[in-house]
Protein backbone atom coordinates (compact mmCIF):
# COMPACT_ATOMS: atom_id res chain seq x y z
CA UNK A 1 0.00 0.00 0.00
CA UNK A 2 1.17 3.74 -1.17
CA UNK A 3 2.78 5.41 2.01
CA UNK A 4 1.26 7.58 4.47
CA UNK A 5 2.96 11.03 5.46
CA UNK A 6 1.28 12.07 8.60
CA UNK A 7 3.03 16.49 8.23
CA UNK A 8 2.77 18.34 11.55
CA UNK A 9 3.75 21.92 12.96
CA UNK A 10 3.94 22.80 16.46
CA UNK A 11 2.91 26.15 16.09
CA UNK A 12 -0.21 24.80 14.18
CA UNK A 13 -1.54 24.31 17.31
CA UNK A 14 -5.23 23.50 17.96
CA UNK A 15 -6.30 24.15 21.67
CA UNK A 16 -5.40 22.20 25.11
CA UNK A 17 -6.45 18.83 25.27
CA UNK A 18 -9.40 19.08 28.21
CA UNK A 19 -8.55 16.12 30.63
CA UNK A 20 -12.00 15.86 30.74
CA UNK A 21 -12.82 14.59 27.42
CA UNK A 22 -11.62 11.37 29.30
CA UNK A 23 -15.24 11.21 31.19
CA UNK A 24 -17.36 8.07 31.62
CA UNK A 25 -20.63 7.72 32.18
CA UNK A 26 -22.77 6.02 34.68
CA UNK A 27 -26.68 5.23 34.84
CA UNK A 28 -28.96 3.70 36.91
CA UNK A 29 -29.61 1.55 33.65
CA UNK A 30 -29.87 -2.54 33.49
CA UNK A 31 -26.98 -3.37 35.56
CA UNK A 32 -24.77 -0.93 35.58
CA UNK A 33 -25.14 0.64 38.96
CA UNK A 34 -26.52 -2.38 40.88
CA UNK A 35 -24.54 -5.69 40.08
CA UNK A 36 -22.21 -2.99 38.61
CA UNK A 37 -20.28 -0.53 40.77
CA UNK A 38 -22.39 -1.71 43.75
CA UNK A 39 -22.69 -4.90 44.72
CA UNK A 40 -22.71 -5.40 48.81
CA UNK A 41 -23.60 -8.95 48.26
CA UNK A 42 -20.17 -9.70 45.90
CA UNK A 43 -16.97 -11.43 47.87
CA UNK A 44 -15.09 -8.58 45.92
CA UNK A 45 -17.37 -5.46 47.76
CA UNK A 46 -15.54 -3.16 49.75
CA UNK A 47 -16.84 -1.68 53.27
CA UNK A 48 -19.52 0.94 50.83
CA UNK A 49 -20.80 -2.12 48.80
CA UNK A 50 -18.05 -0.57 46.02
CA UNK A 51 -17.07 -3.93 43.96
CA UNK A 52 -13.55 -3.40 44.52
CA UNK A 53 -12.30 -5.84 41.11
CA UNK A 54 -14.62 -3.15 38.64
CA UNK A 55 -12.54 0.17 40.61
CA UNK A 56 -9.30 -1.36 39.70
CA UNK A 57 -9.78 -2.44 36.45
CA UNK A 58 -12.01 0.87 35.71
CA UNK A 59 -8.79 2.58 37.22
CA UNK A 60 -6.64 2.10 34.74
CA UNK A 61 -8.75 4.04 31.81
CA UNK A 62 -8.25 7.09 34.44
CA UNK A 63 -11.34 8.86 33.68
CA UNK A 64 -11.76 12.17 34.63
CA UNK A 65 -15.78 13.80 34.97
CA UNK A 66 -18.08 10.65 35.40
CA UNK A 67 -21.40 12.01 34.63
CA UNK A 68 -24.85 10.18 36.79
CA UNK A 69 -27.22 9.33 37.60
CA UNK A 70 -28.47 9.51 34.07
CA UNK A 71 -29.31 9.63 31.39
CA UNK A 72 -33.20 8.79 30.61
CA UNK A 73 -33.34 7.72 33.91
CA UNK A 74 -32.64 11.37 35.29
CA UNK A 75 -35.91 12.73 34.01
CA UNK A 76 -37.87 10.70 36.55
CA UNK A 77 -35.55 10.75 39.47
CA UNK A 78 -36.19 12.52 42.64
CA UNK A 79 -32.45 12.94 44.66
CA UNK A 80 -34.00 13.28 47.82
CA UNK A 81 -35.58 9.28 47.58
CA UNK A 82 -31.97 8.49 47.84
CA UNK A 83 -30.79 9.80 50.88
CA UNK A 84 -30.53 9.06 54.94
CA UNK A 85 -31.19 6.02 55.99
CA UNK A 86 -31.38 3.35 53.75
CA UNK A 87 -33.91 1.29 55.38
CA UNK A 88 -36.16 4.01 54.98
CA UNK A 89 -35.40 5.08 51.27
CA UNK A 90 -38.54 4.11 48.83
CA UNK A 91 -38.68 1.69 46.42
CA UNK A 92 -40.11 3.54 42.99
CA UNK A 93 -40.43 2.31 39.80
CA UNK A 94 -38.40 3.74 37.41
CA UNK A 95 -40.49 4.77 33.98
CA UNK A 96 -37.58 4.92 32.01
CA UNK A 97 -36.39 1.16 32.23
CA UNK A 98 -39.13 -0.11 33.52
CA UNK A 99 -37.49 -1.69 36.76
CA UNK A 100 -37.64 -1.25 40.50
CA UNK A 101 -34.98 1.28 42.15
CA UNK A 102 -34.50 0.96 45.81
CA UNK A 103 -32.63 4.04 45.99
CA UNK A 104 -29.58 2.12 47.61
CA UNK A 105 -27.46 4.39 46.00
CA UNK A 106 -28.03 7.96 45.89
CA UNK A 107 -25.99 11.03 45.41
CA UNK A 108 -23.53 9.90 48.64
CA UNK A 109 -23.15 6.52 47.21
CA UNK A 110 -22.05 8.13 44.38
CA UNK A 111 -19.77 11.08 45.30
CA UNK A 112 -17.92 8.67 48.01
CA UNK A 113 -17.19 5.93 44.39
CA UNK A 114 -16.06 9.78 43.22
CA UNK A 115 -13.81 10.25 45.81
CA UNK A 116 -12.34 6.26 45.23
CA UNK A 117 -11.65 7.11 41.80
CA UNK A 118 -10.78 10.66 41.90
CA UNK A 119 -13.50 11.46 39.48
CA UNK A 120 -15.14 14.60 38.94
CA UNK A 121 -19.06 14.15 39.81
CA UNK A 122 -21.32 15.43 36.78
CA UNK A 123 -24.77 15.60 37.56
CA UNK A 124 -28.29 15.63 35.63
CA UNK A 125 -30.24 17.26 37.17
CA UNK A 126 -34.29 16.36 36.74
CA UNK A 127 -35.63 18.54 34.14
CA UNK A 128 -38.28 15.84 33.49
CA UNK A 129 -40.64 15.49 35.90
CA UNK A 130 -38.46 17.78 38.06
CA UNK A 131 -38.61 21.36 38.55
CA UNK A 132 -35.99 24.32 38.30
CA UNK A 133 -36.46 24.35 42.37
CA UNK A 134 -35.24 20.74 42.79
CA UNK A 135 -32.10 21.34 41.35
CA UNK A 136 -31.31 24.12 43.17
CA UNK A 137 -32.22 22.42 46.44
CA UNK A 138 -29.55 20.19 45.07
CA UNK A 139 -27.18 21.88 44.54
CA UNK A 140 -27.44 23.39 48.13
CA UNK A 141 -27.08 19.69 49.39
CA UNK A 142 -24.17 19.15 47.61
CA UNK A 143 -22.11 22.44 47.79
CA UNK A 144 -22.81 24.99 50.69
CA UNK A 145 -21.55 24.37 54.23
CA UNK A 146 -23.98 23.70 56.52
CA UNK A 147 -26.05 26.03 58.03
CA UNK A 148 -29.00 26.12 55.91
CA UNK A 149 -32.07 23.62 55.04
CA UNK A 150 -30.60 20.92 52.86
CA UNK A 151 -26.96 22.03 53.55
CA UNK A 152 -27.94 20.70 56.99
CA UNK A 153 -29.80 17.45 55.61
CA UNK A 154 -26.45 16.63 54.19
CA UNK A 155 -24.62 16.89 57.61
CA UNK A 156 -27.66 15.04 59.42
CA UNK A 157 -26.37 12.29 56.41
CA UNK A 158 -23.00 11.93 57.61
CA UNK A 159 -21.78 14.35 55.61
CA UNK A 160 -20.22 17.27 57.08
CA UNK A 161 -17.89 18.59 54.40
CA UNK A 162 -19.59 19.60 51.13
CA UNK A 163 -19.07 17.68 47.53
CA UNK A 164 -18.35 20.21 46.11
CA UNK A 165 -19.73 18.85 42.62
CA UNK A 166 -18.67 21.81 39.78
CA UNK A 167 -19.81 19.98 36.73
CA UNK A 168 -23.95 19.58 36.83
CA UNK A 169 -26.62 18.69 33.36
CA UNK A 170 -29.80 20.67 32.67
CA UNK A 171 -31.42 18.06 31.91
CA UNK A 172 -30.92 14.52 29.10
CA UNK A 173 -32.14 14.47 25.73
CA UNK A 174 -34.86 17.09 26.26
CA UNK A 175 -36.07 17.43 22.52
CA UNK A 176 -36.98 13.20 22.35
CA UNK A 177 -40.19 12.60 22.49
CA UNK A 178 -39.40 9.09 24.55
CA UNK A 179 -38.26 11.14 27.13
CA UNK A 180 -40.37 12.04 30.58
CA UNK A 181 -41.47 15.39 30.42
CA UNK A 182 -40.38 16.07 26.92
CA UNK A 183 -40.77 19.82 25.63
CA UNK A 184 -40.81 22.04 22.49
CA UNK A 185 -37.44 23.90 22.58
CA UNK A 186 -38.57 26.93 23.90
CA UNK A 187 -39.99 25.63 26.65
CA UNK A 188 -37.58 23.59 27.47
CA UNK A 189 -35.05 26.69 27.10
CA UNK A 190 -36.84 28.49 29.74
CA UNK A 191 -37.34 25.83 32.23
CA UNK A 192 -33.43 25.66 31.77
CA UNK A 193 -32.90 29.00 31.80
CA UNK A 194 -35.03 29.59 35.37
CA UNK A 195 -32.76 26.22 36.91
CA UNK A 196 -29.24 27.74 35.71
CA UNK A 197 -29.93 31.21 37.34
CA UNK A 198 -30.92 29.84 40.51
CA UNK A 199 -28.67 26.98 40.90
CA UNK A 200 -25.62 29.61 39.85
CA UNK A 201 -27.45 32.26 42.74
CA UNK A 202 -26.76 28.80 45.18
CA UNK A 203 -22.75 28.34 43.81
CA UNK A 204 -21.39 30.63 41.92
CA UNK A 205 -18.78 28.62 40.80
CA UNK A 206 -20.21 25.55 39.09
CA UNK A 207 -20.66 24.91 35.51
CA UNK A 208 -23.69 24.26 33.43
CA UNK A 209 -24.62 21.97 30.13
CA UNK A 210 -27.69 22.70 28.70
CA UNK A 211 -29.31 20.09 26.64
CA UNK A 212 -28.48 20.04 22.69
CA UNK A 213 -29.59 17.88 20.16
CA UNK A 214 -29.53 13.85 21.24
CA UNK A 215 -29.11 12.91 17.63
CA UNK A 216 -28.40 14.02 14.14
CA UNK A 217 -31.59 12.80 12.95
CA UNK A 218 -33.75 14.05 15.18
CA UNK A 219 -35.76 16.50 12.88
CA UNK A 220 -35.26 19.43 15.42
CA UNK A 221 -31.80 19.01 14.70
CA UNK A 222 -30.21 22.43 14.71
CA UNK A 223 -32.75 24.23 15.08
CA UNK A 224 -33.70 23.00 18.46
CA UNK A 225 -29.50 24.41 19.59
CA UNK A 226 -30.24 27.29 18.25
CA UNK A 227 -33.13 28.21 20.24
CA UNK A 228 -31.59 26.58 23.48
CA UNK A 229 -28.70 28.45 23.26
CA UNK A 230 -30.47 31.89 21.89
CA UNK A 231 -32.47 31.81 25.48
CA UNK A 232 -29.64 30.46 27.72
CA UNK A 233 -26.31 32.04 26.43
CA UNK A 234 -25.16 33.61 29.65
CA UNK A 235 -26.19 31.21 32.19
CA UNK A 236 -24.88 28.45 30.64
CA UNK A 237 -21.34 27.16 30.13
CA UNK A 238 -21.31 23.78 27.42
CA UNK A 239 -24.44 22.44 25.10
CA UNK A 240 -24.52 18.82 24.63
CA UNK A 241 -24.15 15.98 21.93
CA UNK A 242 -25.09 12.42 21.83
CA UNK A 243 -23.84 9.68 19.69
CA UNK A 244 -23.86 6.46 19.09
CA UNK A 245 -23.08 4.54 15.73
CA UNK A 246 -22.86 0.90 14.87
CA UNK A 247 -22.30 -1.69 11.53
CA UNK A 248 -26.03 -2.36 11.08
CA UNK A 249 -24.88 -3.48 7.35
CA UNK A 250 -21.94 -5.35 8.00
CA UNK A 251 -19.51 -2.90 6.06
CA UNK A 252 -16.69 -2.81 7.92
CA UNK A 253 -14.67 0.00 6.02
CA UNK A 254 -17.86 1.95 6.04
CA UNK A 255 -18.24 1.62 10.06
CA UNK A 256 -14.81 2.47 10.42
CA UNK A 257 -15.20 5.77 7.86
CA UNK A 258 -17.96 7.20 10.68
CA UNK A 259 -15.42 9.09 11.50
CA UNK A 260 -16.14 11.63 8.94
CA UNK A 261 -19.86 11.89 10.41
CA UNK A 262 -18.35 12.41 13.86
CA UNK A 263 -16.12 15.18 12.60
CA UNK A 264 -19.23 16.81 11.12
CA UNK A 265 -21.51 16.71 13.90
CA UNK A 266 -18.71 18.33 16.06
CA UNK A 267 -17.99 21.29 13.69
CA UNK A 268 -21.91 22.02 13.06
CA UNK A 269 -22.60 21.91 16.58
CA UNK A 270 -19.65 24.79 17.40
CA UNK A 271 -20.78 26.42 14.32
CA UNK A 272 -24.02 27.18 15.91
CA UNK A 273 -22.45 28.05 19.11
CA UNK A 274 -20.23 30.79 17.16
CA UNK A 275 -23.11 31.76 15.42
CA UNK A 276 -25.00 32.75 19.23
CA UNK A 277 -22.10 34.30 19.99
CA UNK A 278 -21.92 36.76 17.34
CA UNK A 279 -25.55 37.67 17.21
CA UNK A 280 -25.37 38.17 20.75
CA UNK A 281 -22.14 40.23 20.33
CA UNK A 282 -21.06 38.14 22.77
CA UNK A 283 -17.32 38.05 24.63
CA UNK A 284 -17.61 34.70 26.31
CA UNK A 285 -17.98 30.80 24.01
CA UNK A 286 -20.35 28.06 24.87
CA UNK A 287 -18.02 24.71 23.98
CA UNK A 288 -18.85 21.30 23.16
CA UNK A 289 -19.77 18.45 25.85
CA UNK A 290 -19.85 14.82 24.55
CA UNK A 291 -21.63 13.85 27.18
CA UNK A 292 -23.07 10.68 25.38
CA UNK A 293 -20.66 8.71 22.80
CA UNK A 294 -20.11 5.34 21.74
CA UNK A 295 -20.92 1.81 19.42
CA UNK A 296 -23.73 0.77 19.89
CA UNK A 297 -26.27 -0.88 17.86
CA UNK A 298 -26.16 -5.19 18.76
CA UNK A 299 -28.70 -5.37 21.81
CA UNK A 300 -31.90 -2.85 21.97
CA UNK A 301 -33.13 -4.69 25.07
CA UNK A 302 -33.97 -1.46 26.91
CA UNK A 303 -37.38 -2.61 28.92
CA UNK A 304 -36.67 -4.13 32.13
CA UNK A 305 -40.20 -5.97 32.62
CA UNK A 306 -40.29 -5.52 36.29
CA UNK A 307 -36.79 -6.97 37.28
CA UNK A 308 -34.23 -5.53 39.52
CA UNK A 309 -30.91 -4.59 37.78
CA UNK A 310 -31.78 -7.03 34.59
CA UNK A 311 -29.58 -7.44 31.77
CA UNK A 312 -30.50 -4.37 29.57
CA UNK A 313 -28.04 -3.20 26.68
CA UNK A 314 -25.43 -5.90 27.27
CA UNK A 315 -23.27 -5.36 24.09
CA UNK A 316 -20.42 -7.54 22.97
CA UNK A 317 -17.78 -5.26 21.56
CA UNK A 318 -14.89 -6.48 18.82
CA UNK A 319 -12.22 -5.23 17.06
CA UNK A 320 -14.09 -3.24 14.09
CA UNK A 321 -15.79 -1.79 17.60
CA UNK A 322 -12.69 -0.54 18.97
CA UNK A 323 -11.36 0.99 16.00
CA UNK A 324 -14.55 3.06 16.05
CA UNK A 325 -13.97 4.15 19.55
CA UNK A 326 -10.50 5.09 18.68
CA UNK A 327 -11.86 7.35 15.90
CA UNK A 328 -13.99 8.65 18.25
CA UNK A 329 -10.60 9.97 20.57
CA UNK A 330 -9.08 11.03 17.00
CA UNK A 331 -11.78 13.58 16.32
CA UNK A 332 -12.23 14.61 20.05
CA UNK A 333 -8.74 15.27 20.09
CA UNK A 334 -8.61 17.32 16.40
CA UNK A 335 -11.53 19.04 17.56
CA UNK A 336 -10.01 20.22 21.46
CA UNK A 337 -10.22 23.98 20.68
CA UNK A 338 -14.15 23.42 20.76
CA UNK A 339 -14.80 20.19 22.59
CA UNK A 340 -14.07 20.18 26.36
CA UNK A 341 -15.90 17.38 27.88
CA UNK A 342 -17.03 13.91 26.72
CA UNK A 343 -18.37 10.73 28.71
CA UNK A 344 -18.21 6.91 27.02
CA UNK A 345 -21.77 5.47 27.69
CA UNK A 346 -21.81 3.51 29.77
CA UNK A 347 -18.56 2.28 31.83
CA UNK A 348 -19.71 -0.77 33.38
CA UNK A 349 -21.79 -3.67 31.63
CA UNK A 350 -24.25 -0.83 29.94
CA UNK A 351 -23.11 -0.90 26.54
CA UNK A 352 -19.42 -0.68 28.52
CA UNK A 353 -15.80 -1.78 28.51
CA UNK A 354 -16.15 -3.58 31.20
CA UNK A 355 -18.70 -6.40 32.21
CA UNK A 356 -19.48 -8.71 35.17
CA UNK A 357 -20.53 -11.82 35.51
CA UNK A 358 -21.34 -12.96 39.11
CA UNK A 359 -17.32 -12.37 41.39
CA UNK A 360 -15.68 -12.72 37.22
CA UNK A 361 -15.21 -9.53 35.35
CA UNK A 362 -14.17 -9.47 31.46
CA UNK A 363 -12.32 -6.18 29.59
CA UNK A 364 -14.03 -5.78 26.62
CA UNK A 365 -12.24 -4.71 23.34
CA UNK A 366 -12.96 -1.03 23.76
CA UNK A 367 -11.39 -0.75 26.85
CA UNK A 368 -8.24 -0.39 25.01
CA UNK A 369 -7.89 2.47 22.79
CA UNK A 370 -9.52 4.40 25.66
CA UNK A 371 -6.77 3.41 28.02
CA UNK A 372 -4.07 3.86 25.13
CA UNK A 373 -5.48 7.47 24.58
CA UNK A 374 -5.79 8.81 27.79
CA UNK A 375 -2.44 7.96 29.25
CA UNK A 376 -0.80 10.06 26.78
CA UNK A 377 -3.62 12.70 27.00
CA UNK A 378 -1.03 15.67 28.40
CA UNK A 379 -1.02 18.69 25.98
CA UNK A 380 -2.00 20.66 23.06
CA UNK A 381 -3.74 18.95 20.18
CA UNK A 382 -1.88 19.86 16.23
CA UNK A 383 -3.71 20.25 13.58
CA UNK A 384 -2.30 17.58 11.04
CA UNK A 385 -2.18 17.00 7.19
CA UNK A 386 -2.76 13.57 6.61
CA UNK A 387 -1.68 12.55 2.95
CA UNK A 388 -1.86 9.38 2.00
CA UNK A 389 -4.22 6.38 0.14
CA UNK A 390 -8.47 6.67 0.37
CA UNK A 391 -11.05 4.94 -0.41
CA UNK A 392 -15.02 6.00 -1.31
CA UNK A 393 -17.55 5.37 2.01
CA UNK A 394 -21.09 4.29 0.60
CA UNK A 395 -22.35 6.41 3.83
CA UNK A 396 -19.47 8.94 4.46
CA UNK A 397 -17.66 9.55 1.59
CA UNK A 398 -14.06 9.93 0.30
CA UNK A 399 -12.51 8.61 3.72
CA UNK A 400 -8.11 8.55 3.92
CA UNK A 401 -7.20 5.04 5.44
CA UNK A 402 -5.31 6.57 8.26
CA UNK A 403 -7.05 7.99 11.01
CA UNK A 404 -4.57 10.21 12.76
CA UNK A 405 -4.32 12.69 15.67
CA UNK A 406 -1.50 14.00 16.96
CA UNK A 407 -0.70 15.89 20.88
CA UNK A 408 2.61 17.93 21.65
CA UNK A 409 3.71 17.29 25.62
CA UNK A 410 6.64 18.93 26.88
CA UNK A 411 9.45 17.04 25.05
CA UNK A 412 6.92 14.56 23.92
CA UNK A 413 4.98 13.91 20.78
CA UNK A 414 1.71 11.78 21.40
CA UNK A 415 0.78 9.91 17.97
CA UNK A 416 -2.43 7.93 17.58
CA UNK A 417 -3.11 6.31 14.22
CA UNK A 418 -5.61 3.69 12.75
CA UNK A 419 -5.23 1.22 9.74
CA UNK A 420 -8.98 1.16 8.16
CA UNK A 421 -7.35 -1.16 5.49
CA UNK A 422 -8.83 -4.64 6.29
CA UNK A 423 -5.80 -5.90 4.28
CA UNK A 424 -2.72 -4.40 4.07
CA UNK A 425 -0.24 -3.09 6.46
CA UNK A 426 -0.01 0.54 6.60
CA UNK A 427 3.33 2.41 6.44
CA UNK A 428 3.48 5.70 8.35
CA UNK A 429 6.22 8.57 7.87
CA UNK A 430 5.63 10.88 10.39
CA UNK A 431 7.15 14.01 9.58
CA UNK A 432 7.53 17.18 11.97
CA UNK A 433 8.64 20.44 10.26
CA UNK A 434 10.16 22.30 13.09
CA UNK A 435 11.14 19.86 15.69
CA UNK A 436 13.45 16.72 16.06
CA UNK A 437 12.01 12.96 16.51
CA UNK A 438 14.56 11.51 18.95
CA UNK A 439 13.46 7.99 20.02
CA UNK A 440 10.07 5.84 20.81
CA UNK A 441 9.59 6.41 24.95
CA UNK A 442 6.58 3.81 24.63
CA UNK A 443 4.61 2.54 21.89
CA UNK A 444 1.06 0.14 22.05
CA UNK A 445 -0.67 -1.56 19.46
CA UNK A 446 -4.76 -2.90 19.20
CA UNK A 447 -5.44 -5.23 16.74
CA UNK A 448 -6.69 -9.10 16.56
CA UNK A 449 -7.51 -11.65 13.90
CA UNK A 450 -10.39 -10.35 12.10
CA UNK A 451 -12.89 -7.36 12.21
CA UNK A 452 -15.39 -9.46 14.44
CA UNK A 453 -13.43 -10.86 17.07
CA UNK A 454 -14.44 -10.08 20.99
CA UNK A 455 -13.17 -11.38 23.88
CA UNK A 456 -15.25 -13.46 26.07
CA UNK A 457 -15.46 -14.80 29.37
CA UNK A 458 -13.91 -18.04 28.73
CA UNK A 459 -11.43 -16.22 26.42
CA UNK A 460 -10.15 -12.80 27.96
CA UNK A 461 -7.34 -11.86 25.68
CA UNK A 462 -8.69 -12.25 21.64
CA UNK A 463 -8.34 -8.66 21.41
CA UNK A 464 -6.19 -6.77 24.13
CA UNK A 465 -3.27 -4.05 23.64
CA UNK A 466 0.29 -5.25 23.00
CA UNK A 467 3.55 -3.50 23.12
CA UNK A 468 4.27 -1.56 19.29
CA UNK A 469 7.92 -2.66 17.54
CA UNK A 470 7.54 -1.83 14.37
CA UNK A 471 8.47 1.78 14.69
CA UNK A 472 11.88 3.36 13.57
CA UNK A 473 13.47 6.51 13.92
CA UNK A 474 16.24 8.72 11.93
CA UNK A 475 16.76 12.49 10.23
CA UNK A 476 14.45 13.26 13.10
CA UNK A 477 11.15 11.44 11.61
CA UNK A 478 9.72 8.29 12.52
CA UNK A 479 7.99 5.50 10.17
CA UNK A 480 5.70 2.95 11.64
CA UNK A 481 4.44 -0.50 9.57
CA UNK A 482 0.81 -0.49 10.75
CA UNK A 483 -1.21 -3.77 10.44
CA UNK A 484 -4.52 -3.82 8.76
CA UNK A 485 -7.34 -3.06 11.38
CA UNK A 486 -5.01 -1.95 14.06
CA UNK A 487 -4.59 1.18 16.14
CA UNK A 488 -1.56 2.70 17.24
CA UNK A 489 -0.47 4.65 20.23
CA UNK A 490 2.93 6.41 20.26
CA UNK A 491 4.90 8.72 22.54
CA UNK A 492 8.00 9.84 20.75
CA UNK A 493 11.00 12.02 23.21
CA UNK A 494 11.23 15.20 20.75
CA UNK A 495 14.13 17.69 20.40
Amino acid sequence: MERTVINLHTRFKIGKVDEKIFGGFLEHLGRAVYEGVYDPKSRNADEDGLRKDVMETLKQLDMTAMRWPGGNFASGYHWLDGVGPKEKRPVVKDLAWQTPEPNQFGIDEFIKLCRKMRWYPMITANMGTGTPEEARNWVEYCNLPSGTKYADIRTANGNKEPHNVKLWCLGNEMDGEWQLGHLPPDHYAIKAQQAAKMMKDVDKEIELVVCGSSSIFMPTYMDWDYIVLDYTWDLVDYISLHRYVGNPNNDTPDFLAVTNSINRQIEEMASVCRFIQAKKKSKKMVYLCFDEWNVWYKNHESNGKGKFAPHLLEEIYNLEDALVVAGFLNSFIRHSDVLKVANIAQIVNVIAPVLTKEDDILVQSIFYPFEMVSKRRSGVSLRISVDGPTYESQSYGQTTLIDASAILGTGKLHIFATNRNITEKAEVLISPADIEILSVESADILTGPNPKAANSFENKNVVVSKKFKDTSVSDGKAVCKIPPLSFVAITFNVQ
